[in-house]
Formats: structure tokens, C-alpha cells, sequence
């Protein structure tokens, strides 16, 4: 399997606990019972997941001031759910290139978002890319 694959778990998994309150942990395992994840991506993936719940109130704030026509509470929660994981990434883990990151996050909402979502979010993360890391 692939990053891409480990990146849409984790989607998932925030999509969930987004719109179930599920906790994450659960949701998680039990994605995984019908997965072929290999252990490096599962590892990747819960990285993802930390990163976006342990950072979620600055992470909505950032995509908030960046979606300032659209607020978080009226998106729908695919593409809010796709820009958090992005945004976790992006900000808090130092694993691949912000382009690198876009280009999965457009891919994800293709897959599983609307029709305008795959431009919406490329638009919000691409000014996201001037935020730089943190810690």
C-alpha cells in the first residue's frame, strides 16, 4: 500500500470523529480489521491522525482565516475533513513537501468529496503554505 492509502485512513478516521464524535483510537482499528496496510503506513497514518486532533483548534482557526467566505460549521465536512488532515500535515509533521501534500489532499477529495471540492481545497491549501511550520 501506499502513503496515499495511509493518508485516506486517516481522512477517515477525522471524518468519523467529525461527524460521529467517534474517538479516534476506535475508529482507527476498526478500519484497520478489513485493511492491508503495511506497519510503516499504519505508523504514518496515526502520525497524521495525532497530528490533526492533538492541533485541531489552531488548525481550524488557520483554515477559517483562509476560508473566510465559507465558514468551518457550513463546509461540508469531506472537505473540511480532507483540509484538516492536509493542514496537520502541512504545519505540524515534517514528513514530505507542501506540494507534495496538496497534490495528495486533491487526490483524497476527487475520491470522496464534490465536484468543486478538489479546487476549493487546492485554493485553501496552496495560502496555506505560507504559514511555515510549527512545533
Amino acid at each position: 500500500m501506499s502513503r496515499r492509502k495511509a493518508r485516506e485512513y486517516a481522512f477517515k478516521v477525522l471524518f468519523q470523529v467529525d461527524q460521529v464524535t467517534a474517538r479516534p483510537v476506535e475508529a482507527f482499528n476498526y478500519l484497520l480489521q478489513e485493511s492491508e496496510l503495511a506497519e510503516k503506513d499504519v505508523i504514518f497514518s496515526r502520525e497524521l491522525i495525532a497530528a490533526a486532533i492533538k492541533n485541531l483548534e489552531e488548525i481550524d482557526r488557520i483554515i477559517a482565516a483562509y476560508a473566510s467566505d465559507w465558514p468551518l460549521d457550513r463546509m461540508p465536512a469531506v472537505d473540511r475533513s480532507i483540509m484538516r488532515l492536509a493542514a496537520g500535515e502541512m504545519l505540524f509533521l515534517d514528513s514530505v513537501d507542501a506540494i507534495v501534500v496538496i497534490d495528495e489532499a486533491v487526490e483524497i477529495a476527487k475520491k470522496y468529496g464534490g465536484e468543486a471540492s478538489p479546487a476549493y481545497i487546492n485554493a485553501i491549501l496552496d495560502r496555506l503554505t505560507g504559514e511555515g511550520k510549527r512545533s
